[in-house]
């Protein structure tokens, strides 16, 4: 028997639909209502009420259902509710002008706000098998299975563009055979049952989740390859894109997807989805100024998500960087309380081109933290939810806020980080000794400069290294190769510059011009 979940989508036929009536074209738009049945019970499951005791997170009014008067009301006036939230506590709905007219005049209805029909899947080309080893070794993942972490007990969400093929996959076949996949939602095809999700194949982005679910556990025997990390985790997968239609307003969809989760108990989420700009109808577009963490209703329901729900959930920060009417994060990772992943080159650890760079508006730095990727952020950000899922292995006691402090302190720039790779790239033997309580040895200092150059001496055995040039402590001018030459590098200021990190991987050195 399925388990009741408060959030739920209501799919409905337009056949003998009357005229003007909202068909399946007809804009979508979010209804936010003014309030909510006091007296109605929450919804979530035995596991999810312990867990947030355990986290002393107490229920509020997002836990409450929509008003079942308003959803009778609204039904009454023709308008058939797509999906429900109660996080928002509002309800996607098509509406025709009449039809909007009319539901703008209702007393319970606070505001009406367009659904942004552009979803971008944010990946390159995805290989068939996706060299991730490289990756692996820069986050010292042998430190992680040594000490037996492996995210085993840990229940990961992924909320994705499809999962074709995934129960097929070589190297998720040990997921499978232990039966770690427990449950299966596809909010874009209702009809699709558990088995035609992983066979059906509508578009070429249904193979997208199933990369992104590789990323994060799997694990091929027959080629020798381990491609994440989180290879003994349960997963709980949702689809909410609908592949090559990425101009449908489909924010709806993620929500549902977020809210079905938390029902379950599910405390980590990755979503290697972004919302930022579409082509189809330019006046519908989101604007680089509103990437701010609170415009985008996806943004608001994440903020929620981490601050009341105590979900951790990991954004890829989006494939935008040499888009030059762009380039910043997309949404929702400009959320501040969700973990944006970059993507770095695989040599220098400074940002990869395609990688996309936080707002310099924003009083927190975005992206996070980031590791290497060739295909996309989206493939960077699971490898960096099977960190996370091993730390909460190593202590389920961890809060989702804790975790992602561990993340962060644990990588390679910390605590000199900026808003191209954030952080830098997480390491497990430095999150192993944060679990552990352990001191770990000096790796970040800083030195004072004056004039245009500086001649540094620096312990390393590259003969190249990663330099960030910065207008303050976290916004970076540019990023550059530097040589060093018989133990000294040579640093010129650049117009502007106050700030400069050079990154060594295992140590960083913060210059402050003055």
């Amino acid at each position: 028997m399925r388990q009741l979940t408060i959030f739920f989508c209501l799919f409905i036929s337009f056949a003998g639909a009357q005229p003007g009536a909202a068909q399946p074209n007809t804009p979508k738009y979010w209804v936010l209502l003014r309030d909510k049945e006091q007296t109605s019970t929450p919804a979530l499951s035995k596991q999810s009420l312990l867990q947030r005791q355990q986290q002393q997170l107490p229920l509020d009014e997002t836990d409450l259902p929509v008003s079942t008067a308003y959803l009778n009301q609204l039904k009454q006036a023709g308008i058939q509710p797509v999906c429900q939230s109660r996080w928002l506590n509002a309800v996607s709905v098509r509406l025709t002008t009449d039809q909007y007219a009319r539901v703008s005049a209702l007393p319970f209805v606070e505001q009406i706000l367009a659904i942004d029909p552009a979803i971008v899947v944010t990946s390159l080309g995805l290989p068939v098998n996706p060299q991730m080893a490289p990756v692996l070794t820069q986050i010292q993942a042998p430190d992680f299975v040594q000490a037996g972490l492996t995210g085993r007990f840990v229940n990961i969400g992924i909320i994705d563009a499809g999962f074709f093929g995934a129960d097929s996959a070589s190297a998720l076949k040990h997921v499978f055979a232990r039966d770690g996949v427990k449950r299966v939602r596809d909010y874009v095809n209702e009809k699709k049952t558990h088995g035609n999700l992983f066979r059906t194949l509508e578009t070429m982005s249904d193979f997208h989740g199933t990369e992104v679910m590789a990323a994060i556990a799997g694990n091929d025997p027959t080629e020798n390859i381990q491609f994440g990390m989180a290879t003994d985790a349960t997963f709980y997968l949702a689809r909410t894109d609908q592949g090559n239609r990425e101009y449908r307003g489909e924010e709806d969809y993620w929500v549902s997807a977020m809210e079905w989760m938390d029902s379950l108990g599910v405390r980590l989420i990755n979503t290697s989805l972004g919302y930022a700009k579409g082509m189809s109808n330019p006046k519908e577009n989101y604007e680089p100024s509103q990437m701010n963490g609170h415009t985008s209703l996806i943004s608001r329901a994440a903020q929620i998500a981490a601050d009341k729900k105590g979900i951790l959930i990991i954004v890829s920060a989006g494939n935008e960087g040499e888009d030059r009417s762009w380039r910043i994060i997309s949404t929702p990772a400009d959320a501040q309380g969700v973990l944006a992943i970059g993507a770095t080159n695989g040599r220098l650890w400074n940002r990869i081109g395609y990688s996309s760079i936080g707002p310099e508006e924003l009083p927190y730095l975005k992206p996070n933290v980031s590791c290497f990727s060739l295909y996309g952020t989206s493939l960077s950000a699971p490898v960096i939810t099977g960190f996370a899922a091993c730390i909460m292995q190593a202590n389920p006691k961890l809060t989702n806020k804790q975790v992602m402090d561990i993340i962060e302190k644990s990588s390679h720039l910390y605590p000199y980080g900026n808003n191209y790779i954030g952080y830098g790239v997480p390491q497990a033997s430095r999150a192993l000794a944060l679990l552990r309580n352990q001191d770990s040895p000096a790796t970040a200092r800083s030195v004072k400069a004056t004039g245009k150059t500086l001649t540094l001496p620096v312990e390393t055995t590259e003969a190249i290294v990663s330099v960030f040039h910065k207008k303050d402590a976290t916004h970076v001018l540019q990023q550059e190769a530097g040589k060093v030459a018989n133990g000294k590098l040579t640093l010129r200021r650049s117009n502007g510059e106050k700030q400069t990190t050079v990154d060594l991987k295992k140590e960083v050195i913060e210059v402050i011009w003055e």
